[in-house]
């Protein structure tokens, strides 16, 4: 008999709600007319469906999915994929919303999208997941492909999840199409760089950051939240340049807690990564054998260090919790998608704190997805050094444009960031005559 898979309630505020009044108040800076506004402040559309999986006990079980498409005024459709058991519709939304501004900040030629898989994939086999996979890419064929909408991985996909789906999208298609997925293995036509892009990129925009304030890495401790792809990534980048990373917090899929890893004088990076699994959870067992101070998942905000790096999930840093984040802070890089809520950046901001927004701090993996994108169309694939000199020029860049917005409209980076992103879409949008 089968089975369904359903999402779990989300308990973070309405996610949607808070995307589209960020928007509102940069549509009224920017004096947007009545149909540009409704045309930005919802997706161009949705898919929802259901994904039946037969288990390898026998059984089957069928998943709910939903892939959101936002804009496309600049290019085609660009977002991950995730697998989790408490996404949400709403939040699937907000994210489609948000990396039509993150690819329009960065000055990309996309669009943004979203899509997730609500089930929890460290319940499922390796055979399993490659089944909702290709189930995933058979019910949305006819809406993907690289000149229409280019999936990636996300919160708990990977690689070897965009090998799949690309090896299902080319069965279907009868033809090679590495340009309609990033994010894959190298020997599937994915490109160097791709894995630590995003938070490579968080320390890139964070340095030139640093800079424009006189300040270096070298001289800066920072605390990281999550130790998935982005965090580990960001990370090891961090204590390369010279910073030190004085705690990680961690979710233990075992007991289902989260968990601050602490220890004076920094952090190995390496060795945490040596007792990290896949999904980026940590044991606090093995920690503590390795002499690390074990502390509960929210201290990592309450850290006295310089910088905070969100890299987890959507709204960690609220109203109710700001108020733990140490006066020592001067910066939060948000490596995670919308991690602050509305009210705490504006409580943050009145402190003097310094918020690198989401739809610039991340904005490497997007950056780094499109190069693999171009590359696989052109079937010319580049080197190292070229995709990371790439990669910084171009963030460092819109880092630039930012600050000089913001310096010069006195308002906030996040306002900042997003006064470009929403004007060069609108502007796309009138100059294909939809508004």
């Amino acid at each position: 008999m089968a089975t369904t898979i359903r999402p779990r309630v989300p308990t973070a505020p309405d996610t949607f709600d808070a995307a589209r009044a960020q928007f509102d108040r940069i549509a009224d800076r920017l004096h947007l007319n009545a149909a540009t506004r409704d045309l930005l402040r919802s997706p161009s559309r949705e898919f929802h469906f259901t994904i039946p999986i037969r288990m390898d006990d026998g059984s089957t079980r069928v998943f709910r999915a939903v892939r959101v498409q936002h804009n496309d005024a600049r290019g085609p459709f660009k977002g991950g994929v995730r697998f989790h058991p408490s996404a949400s519709i709403d939040e699937v939304r907000s994210l489609a919303m948000a990396m039509t501004w993150k690819t329009a900040v960065v000055d990309l030629p996309l669009g943004g999208a979203k899509g997730a898989v609500f089930c929890d994939p460290r319940e499922l086999t390796e055979r399993e997941q490659e089944r909702l996979c290709r189930g995933f890419v058979r019910q949305m064929f006819s809406g993907l492909g690289p000149t229409v909408d280019v999936p990636a991985p996300d919160v708990m996909t990977s690689a070897k999840h965009m090998a799949w789906m690309l090896d299902e999208y080319e069965v279907i298609a009868g033809a090679k199409a590495p340009g309609a997925m990033t994010g894959k293995p190298l020997d599937v036509g994915g490109s160097l760089g791709r894995t630590e892009a995003t938070g490579y990129g968080v320390v890139l925009v964070l340095d030139e950051a640093l800079m424009r304030l006189g300040m270096s890495i070298q001289d800066m401790s920072a605390s990281v939240q999550g130790f998935g792809k982005v965090a580990q990534h960001a990370a090891r980048r961090f204590t390369t340049l010279g910073g030190q990373v004085a705690a990680v917090s961690s979710w233990n899929q075992a007991d289902a807690r989260a968990y601050t890893f602490r220890r004076e004088g920094g952090l190995d990076v390496a060795v945490l990564a040596g007792i990290t699994d896949e999904y980026g959870s940590i044991d606090p067992a093995k920690a503590e054998g390795l002499n690390y101070e074990v502390l509960p998942g929210t201290a990592w905000m309450e850290q006295p260090v310089d910088i905070l790096i969100p890299a987890a999930l959507e709204h960690q840093i609220t109203e109710e919790n700001v108020g733990r984040v140490h006066g020592r802070v001067r910066i939060v890089a948000e490596g995670a998608n919308a991690p602050t809520t509305l009210e705490a950046d504006r409580i943050l901001d009145e402190r003097g704190v310094i918020v690198i927004p989401d739809v610039l701090a991340n904005a490497g993996g997007v950056t780094g997805s499109y190069f693999e994108q171009v590359q696989g169309s052109a079937n010319a694939y580049w080197r190292r050094d070229r995709i990371f000199h790439e990669l910084d020029e171009r963030l460092r860049a819109a880092f630039r444009a930012v600050h000089d917005t913001a310096d010069h409209g006195e308002m906030s980076l996040r306002d900042a960031a997003y006064l470009i992103a929403v004007d060069r879409v609108a502007k796309s949008c009138r100059a294909r005559g939809w508004v």
